[in-house]
């Protein structure tokens, strides 16, 4: 079963929530593959302690214009809907940033006078980390620009935990992120990290997920044993043990 721990925005506990979860189940006997999908600052690594062992380059194909062939028809750029592409009178001009590696310009060019080739945004890192758990992540190129003004780590998963906290911007936010999950019919749940801090937005949050039918897995505490465990770089449930019991639920409800 493939789980994605999402969020509306950042620190929200979302790797806090993933790699407790991953370390839970592993320990428990279950086999658990974690694939940290934030591709500017993945900081899994540094509770899961992994031993990376192979590391290969992430490809996007971006397109190539033979201006010789070009007749500055527009066709590619009229199609674009990412405006990677800006016709000139006797050039085409291409931002590589923008574009998405779908392929429709070098396909709709009547011309035949575009094509592609591959240009590298960063390395795609694998190996083992604690208790045998696989790990897998993504590092961008610094420098690199994201290609997408939203990035979706919901495509292929069963099941989503989405992560929010006690504040109206979380609320906000976890609207936002619900409206995407089922845009992809996907099951979901809800945990709120830090809860105590807001006990009554923690209850709001609560019956939002029973009015819109969305399980609500439980709340995290504001415990200060939490905060020092991620300053060890350690899991809450090697650092402190006696906090297992906010993980547990989550997933032994």
């Amino acid at each position: 079963m493939r789980i994605a721990v999402a969020s509306g925005k950042g620190g929200t506990g979302k790797t806090t929530v993933a790699v407790n979860l991953a370390y839970l189940l592993i320990s428990t006997g279950k086999k658990v593959q974690y694939l940290d999908c934030d591709v500017e600052e993945p900081n899994g690594h540094i509770f899961l302690k992994p031993v990376i062992d192979r590391s290969t380059p992430a490809l996007v194909r971006v397109p190539v214009v033979d201006q010789d062939k070009s007749t500055s028809c527009g066709e590619c750029s009229n199609k674009c809907q990412f405006h990677a592409l800006v016709v000139l009178p006797g050039s085409t001009l291409v931002f590589p940033e923008l574009c998405h590696g779908c392929g429709l310009c070098s396909i709709v060019c009547p011309a035949k006078a575009i094509t592609e080739t591959m240009r590298e945004v960063g390395r795609i890192e694998t190996g083992t980390g604690l208790l045998g758990v696989k790990f897998a992540r993504g590092i961008l190129n610094v420098g690199e620009p994201m290609a997408s003004p939203v990035i979706s780590s919901l495509t292929g998963a069963h099941f989503a935990v989405l992560v929010t906290e006690p504040t109206m911007t979380g609320v906000h936010d976890l609207e936002r992120v619900l409206s995407l999950a089922r845009h992809f019919d996907m099951k979901t749940a809800v945990v709120v990290n830090k809860g105590d801090l807001d006990p009554s937005c923690t209850e709001d949050i609560r019956s939002f997920c029973r009015q819109r039918q969305v399980g609500f897995l439980g709340s995290i505490p504001y415990e200060p044993l939490i905060t020092e465990a991620q300053r060890q770089r350690k899991t809450v449930l090697d650092y402190a043990p006696e906090s297992r019991a906010s993980i547990e639920r989550l997933v032994f409800p």
